[in-house]
């Protein structure tokens, strides 16, 4: 039995989920799927998947070797691909991931736009704040805002996201607008819980010098989403990146504060495993990135956005 024809057999009984998904796929019989996966398991000495009549489910052995051989046949659908056809056109699957809201309110658009320039290909998006191991999940590209801890993997730089420290209209109305940064230590706060909660509020001012105000605490959260929309409700002052306040500070909604005053940047940065040659589907995914997202609202400087705001 041809060995591929069974690593293939496997994959797609993962992919959709059966036996008959698989052969309905593959334009073959059930029988064949089932022989060819009871000839692999065979080879290779142990059961890949648990099944039953109604379901199944992968050993931890399936999953490993799941993992690696999806890879395998993927690379040798996109050499094919590039070997007989046009080499910009790209197929298989692109496995992205990427933090909650960074993902809904500016990759998914431009996942959108990439998809329907390249019909054959397919995308698995996986929104998460949580760090994923690329490698053990299986993803082929991540995307990361701030600092990048795993030194062990290749990162390319998408964009500089600055932040501002923003209040509704409505909550300067009843506490008054903080003139210095120690004013913000009488007035109630917002923390988002990915920054020490001492460094949240901490900024340079026009003179140089490095502060640490620390606010009231009024309430914290792991999303900087759900921090804006508090903030706009009046809730208490914020830090955030304005790729997620941009819209509601040109709009009136949320006003900035201490604008000469500068506070931390991050960095949007595209991360891929290393050691495995960069196939062309993220290859041209991360060029695309990286040309859209020089067209984004966070590339107005916070001076214009408090211009728009004024």
């Amino acid at each position: 039995m041809d060995r591929f024809a069974e690593v293939e057999v496997f994959v797609r009984i993962v992919e959709t989920g059966g036996i008959g998904a698989a052969a309905r796929r593959m334009g073959i019989a059930k029988s064949v799927v089932s022989r060819r996966l009871r000839d692999l398991e065979d080879r290779l000495g142990g059961r890949l998947i648990n099944r039953t009549t109604r379901q199944f489910a992968l050993t931890e052995t399936g999953r490993a070797y799941f993992e690696r051989v999806s890879r395998v046949l993927e690379d040798l659908q996109e050499a094919d691909q590039t070997a007989g056809s046009d080499a910009r056109t790209l197929a298989g699957t692109l496995r992205i991931a990427a933090p909650m809201t960074f993902g809904t309110m500016h990759l998914a658009p431009l996942v959108n736009e990439f998809l329907e320039q390249h019909t054959a290909l397919r995308v698995d998006l996986d929104l998460n704040d949580r760090h994923v191991d690329l490698v053990e999940e299986g993803f082929d590209v991540a995307i990361r805002i701030g600092r990048l801890e795993d030194s062990s993997l290749i990162a390319r730089k998408l964009a500089t996201l600055c932040s501002a420290l923003v209040a509704s209209p409505g909550f300067l109305a009843r506490h008054g607008e903080p003139r210095s940064a120690e004013d913000l230590n009488t007035l109630p706060g917002l923390f988002y819980t990915g920054v020490p909660e001492r460094k949240a509020f901490a900024c340079v001012t026009p003179a140089g010098a490095t502060v640490t105000p620390l606010p009231v605490l009024r309430a914290r959260a792991n999303n900087g989403e759900i921090l804006a929309r508090m903030t706009e409700e009046g809730l208490g002052v914020s830090v955030g990146p304005t790729f997620i306040s941009g819209e509601a500070i040109q709009s009136g909604r949320l006003k900035v504060l201490l604008a000469d005053h500068t506070f931390p940047e991050v960095t949007a940065y595209a991360v891929y495993p290393p050691g495995r040659h960069l196939s062309t589907k993220v290859r041209t995914f991360i060029d695309f990135l990286v040309e859209r997202l020089k067209q984004q609202p966070w590339d107005i400087c916070l001076r214009d956005l408090v211009e728009a705001s004024a």
